[in-house]
């Protein structure tokens, strides 16, 4: 439908970024900054790109206005042979971090994209173990998916969104973000969990809470509503309202959730525990928020997919992935970071059949790869996810195999043998003829970026991103037996996972 629209020149890509954002003339129409306007006052980003709908305007301004400043942004700078050191583009502005390119709006964060999925569970109790299990998945799945190492025209030394977005709708005043005062907050809104939902003992991090909302959940003592998801509820009513409209604001709260979800859906985490709509029969829901966008369908389809085999596998082989929380929001730090997928390590649970939530877990710390392909002592992801789809004898073929692809596709960028779309964005970059190692990324540079960008999005083949991976016609190649998409060596060689229900 979107295509449909397109008139000459013009085309529809899913990157994460676009890598000029915020530079002179990036938009068009063109549009210049109003720093001294009344929504962004952003030193580069227009308020002619913001969203016309009046609830994105208001988030600008209610955030700014809520902190008592604009938000402040500050991504390390890729240091290339000629980058400037120190790099310091702004020296009398106390906002701007030293050897970091800054920004000033929350448009340089929300004008990212990515995938966010949302689980149906068949019930509460099915929600709460995916909520807590795929939490820690989540700065895995972000580092497969990195995509987004340029910003406002630099190269930096991320390779994912996460921080961006956050700092980007940080709204807490400089009171709450030091500690003091009745909440003091210790992140932004948009940040990791803070708390599991079935698990006490690995959720060893402080969270704040609205005591006098818990105490009132607690005393209505209600089927389901333990004092863990009391507290997660009462988490959120720790954050004030950002955004609301006039003829919202008297409702009937039994039969209307829109107070509580003006609430829920500005309190932006990698999980996110979505109750049902009153008379609705729409269920328990669980979302997984830490994807980014990819250039390619198959690409974005083998993430989706991947998530949601994983969920399935959870449910069915009882998994236990809890290692305390701690190390979770520590893992999300991690992934952020330059080709986290092959230079960091990340804290994992090796005896994820242990099913019982308080079970001592045996947690090392182990590359990508080990997490996804597995090693001598831990059997891997993607066999647990090739032992769920060998227990479907009811799969069609050709279904089966193009899902198998994505697991490989999925294995191939864990091992390294495939790029991620930031790693391959960020080689197209140095080696570019106009690329001077000093970290800039200049309109000429974009343009031959965002046109191979399109070629990769409509088809042209990039060994470096899928490989030899069948895509689309081969899948309907019927000479391939079950066993080309089953290797059996893989799940024989893994502990006997079976499905409990």
């Amino acid at each position: 439908a979107v295509v449909s629209t397109q008139s000459t020149g013009e085309a529809v890509m899913t990157i994460t970024n676009f890598p000029r954002l915020g530079c002179p003339d990036f938009c068009w129409p063109a549009a210049q900054p109003s720093p001294e306007g009344n929504v962004s006052k952003s030193l580069f980003f227009p308020d002619e790109c913001i969203n016309p709908h009046p609830r994105f305007g208001n988030l600008v301004r209610n955030i700014r206005e809520r902190r008592g400043k604009k938000v402040e942004i500050n991504v390390p700078i890729f240091k290339d042979t000629n980058t400037p050191s120190p790099f310091n583009e702004f020296p009398d502005l106390d906002a701007a971090k030293v050897d970091h390119v800054y920004m000033d709006a929350m448009g340089f964060g929300m004008g990212c994209c990515c995938i966010q999925m949302t689980f149906q569970a068949c019930n509460i109790a099915e929600a709460r173990m995916l909520y807590d299990q795929l939490a820690v998945m989540s700065p895995i799945v972000m580092a497969l998916s990195a995509a987004a190492p340029i910003y406002r025209g630099y190269l930096c030394d991320v390779d994912c969104r996460w921080n961006v977005i956050s700092a980007a709708v940080d709204d807490r005043t400089d009171e709450e973000e030091s500690g003091s005062g009745a909440f003091p907050h210790h992140s932004s809104r948009y940040s990791c969990i803070n708390s599991y939902l079935n698990s006490e003992k690995f959720s060893d991090v402080d969270l704040l809470y609205d005591k006098e909302i818990y105490s009132t959940l607690i005393a209505a003592d209600l089927p389901n509503l333990d004092h863990l998801l009391a507290k997660h509820i009462a988490h959120v009513f720790a954050r004030d309202p950002i955004s609301a409209f006039n003829n919202r604001i008297e409702l009937d709260d039994e039969e209307d959730t829109d107070h509580f979800e003006s609430l829920q859906s500005t309190n932006w985490q990698n999980m996110r525990f979505k109750p049902p709509p009153p008379n609705s029969d729409i269920g328990w829901r669980v979302e997984f928020r830490t994807i980014e966008a990819q250039l390619t369908d198959f690409e974005n389809a083998a993430f989706v997919s991947f998530c949601i085999l994983l969920s399935r596998a959870l449910a069915s082989f009882n998994c236990n992935f809890y290692i305390p929380l701690s190390m979770v929001q520590e893992n999300m730090r991690r992934a952020q970071k330059r080709n986290a997928v092959l230079d960091q390590k990340f804290f994992f649970r090796k005896n994820i059949q242990c099913c019982r939530c308080d079970c001592e877990p045996d947690i090392e710390e182990m590359s990508i790869n080990d997490i996804i392909n597995g090693n001598g002592e831990f059997p891997g992801i993607s066999k647990v996810l090739r032992a769920y789809i060998k227990h479907m004898p009811e799969l069609e073929f050709v279904t089966a195999t193009r899902i198998c692809s994505y697991i490989s596709l999925i294995q191939k960028r864990a091992s390294g043998e495939l790029l991620t779309t930031a790693t391959w964005i960020r080689k197209f970059v140095r080696n570019h003829p106009q690329y001077k190692q000093d970290s800039v990324v200049s309109d000429e540079m974009t343009y031959d970026l965002m046109m191979e960008c399109r070629e990769i999005t409509e088809g042209k083949t990039c060994p470096d991103l899928i490989g030899n991976l069948r895509v689309d016609s081969d899948f309907n190649n019927r000479q391939y037996r079950r066993d080309s998409y089953i290797d059996e060596s893989e799940t024989n060689r893994s502990p006997n996972f079976s499905p409990t229900n």
